[in-house]
């Protein structure tokens, strides 16, 4: 499972970087589908990842204003923040029980530690497609969704 962490956290430094071509105003247009914007859906992907990271471990979810992260440099600074505690928590955490109940603030029902593993990752993988399709709207390419063909950094390389 760690692989796949490490292959979206690739993937949104990718269109982080993708990104810097595009304007302030272009990145906080609202667009169809999705959650809003580009920026706001990078900011989406991150916070969702944190909150439910937390959520696994029993602490408190921290609630982020995406006000607070209207610019790319600051999303950017958000996400390289927030992976090292994820990094922590995946080194020291993965591999205990996966059918641990966890149960979170926002939401009535409870799940499986490994139900929540895999609902981040794919949470993320499913909004990394529609970058790619206001990518293509913009008649600008993508970044690659390719798993195949990475060369993935151990989680070891993100410790501090």
């Amino acid at each position: 499972m760690i692989k796949f962490f490490e292959y979206n956290w690739q993937v949104r430094d990718e269109w982080v970087n993708w990104c810097n071509q595009l304007t302030t105003e272009e990145l906080l247009q609202d667009r169809i589908g999705g959650v809003g914007s580009i920026l706001y859906t990078l900011f989406h992907i991150i916070d969702v990842e944190y909150s439910w990271i937390r959520g696994i471990q029993g602490k408190e979810d921290v609630v982020l204003d995406f006000d607070d992260y209207k610019t790319l440099a600051k999303v950017k600074t958000l996400s390289m923040t927030l992976r090292h505690e994820i990094v922590e928590f995946l080194k020291s955490h993965l591999d205990e029980k996966q059918d641990r109940m966890v149960i979170v603030p926002w939401d009535e029902d409870e799940y499986t530690k490994n139900e929540i593993l895999h609902h981040i990752i794919a949470h993320e993988i499913h909004h990394i497609g529609q970058l790619s399709v206001w990518a293509r709207e913009k008649q600008l390419t993508p970044v690659s969704a390719n798993f195949i063909g990475r060369k993935l950094k151990s989680v070891h390389s993100y410790e501090k």
